[in-house]
């Protein structure tokens, strides 16, 4: 599969008639392949819970417009850090630590975003959200 601008802007306006204002792409070659890989097309206001992924890193790599990875602590459940990426900035991507509490937002219109880990997909336990 080639990803071009056609592909990123199909799955942009996907995103924008989305009621949760953001759309994914699977990148795998089947549903038994071990691996994710997905473009996520994110919107400005597109909620996002603050979780994690206790058994493997992920690695967010933005393709198209300006996102912000934002961090934060389990204990006093704020945010500590956040990493601005865009394609041509001085941070394309991130790679974030297995059990790192985090969370992504679309700051331009028509982000999108490859996110890469381990494993087959795990759907997210309520241990793993951060209720703030």
């Amino acid at each position: 599969m080639v990803i071009d601008n056609k592909v990123l802007d199909e799955l942009s306006s996907k995103a924008k008639a989305s009621p949760r204002l953001r759309m994914n792409l699977d990148l795998r070659n089947s549903e038994n392949d071990g691996s994710q890989r997905i473009l996520n097309a994110i919107e400005p206001g597109s909620p996002e819970r603050i979780h994690r992924h206790r058994h493997t890193s992920e690695t967010v790599v933005c393709i198209r417009g300006k996102v912000v990875e934002e961090f934060y602590d389990e204990l006093e459940r704020i945010c500590t850090d956040s990493i601005v990426l865009t394609p041509n900035g001085p941070n394309v991507a991130i790679n974030i630590p297995a059990g790192q509490w985090h969370s992504i937002r679309a700051v331009e219109s028509g982000s999108v975003v490859l996110a890469v880990k381990d494993g087959k997909y795990e759907p997210l336990s309520d241990a793993d959200i951060l209720a703030l």
